[in-house]
């Protein structure tokens, strides 16, 4: 069941509150792509706000990313989930996604060779997958946080990251959400409890100006993939 069309809106500027004063890291920090499937992406007109900047924002940011060796992490929800996984979930929002074109995440920000690709069950991005012990096996204690929805997944994830001792920065104008109201509710809430709400452009200079200090390129690994018992 496809999700309803969600109206344009202009994502918040802020200013939000800042109660931390972490300096971005490129050696200590991953990028977490979260949900940008085809069955989510759908529902917006990608041309209009808020997409038409959030994911060029996201494309920009995965590019500094990845030319600075900054592991790449992308979420992404199975089709056809049984019963069993999907859960009280459904009492939301129903059975999810179709197993095929939804699941696909979108070809703006296609994974490629070296990037991670997580399953994902629940709001959060490590709720019942291993994404809290592959930060540590990378040496990753900073967390980017980009995709949809801002209020939903992106700050949950972002709360649980910062409850594992892992620093978050919400990345504001690379998300999208189903109104601006919700979306500034979830910078509001990250910047007061959680995390460091940041621009695209506060991102790729950090990553840019600490890209040397040692940083590994991704694409020298193999792909990993954590399903987790996925039906994939």
């Amino acid at each position: 069941m496809p999700i309803p069309s969600i109206n344009p809106y202009q994502i918040p500027r802020g200013p939000f509150p800042r109660r931390v004063n972490w300096t971005l890291e490129a050696p200590r920090t991953a990028l977490l792509i979260h949900d940008m499937q085809r069955y989510f992406i759908d529902a917006y007109e990608v041309e209009q706000e808020p997409m038409a900047t959030a994911l060029p924002n996201m494309v920009r940011i995965r590019q500094a990313c990845r030319r600075a060796g900054v592991p790449v992490v992308y979420t992404a929800q199975p089709g056809d989930q049984h019963p069993s996984r999907r859960g009280i979930l459904a009492d939301f929002w129903g059975v999810g996604l179709d197993a095929g074109r939804d699941e696909e995440i979108i070809p703006e920000l296609d994974p490629r060779l070296g990037d991670i690709e997580v399953t994902k069950w629940r709001y959060s991005g490590f709720q019942r997958t291993d994404l809290r012990q592959l930060l540590g096996h990378h040496g990753r204690d900073q967390l980017i946080v980009v995709g949809v929805y801002a209020h939903m997944g992106c700050m949950i994830s972002a709360t649980e990251a910062f409850m594992s001792d892992v620093a978050p920065f919400f990345v504001v104008d690379a998300m999208g959400d189903f109104t601006r109201e919700e979306h500034e509710m979830a910078a509001e809430y990250i910047g007061k409890r959680a995390g460091l709400v940041v621009t695209t452009d506060e991102i790729v200079a950090a990553v840019q100006a600490t890209a040397a200090a040692g940083a590994v390129p991704t694409d020298a690994a193999p792909t990993e993939s954590l399903t987790n018992g996925s039906p994939r």
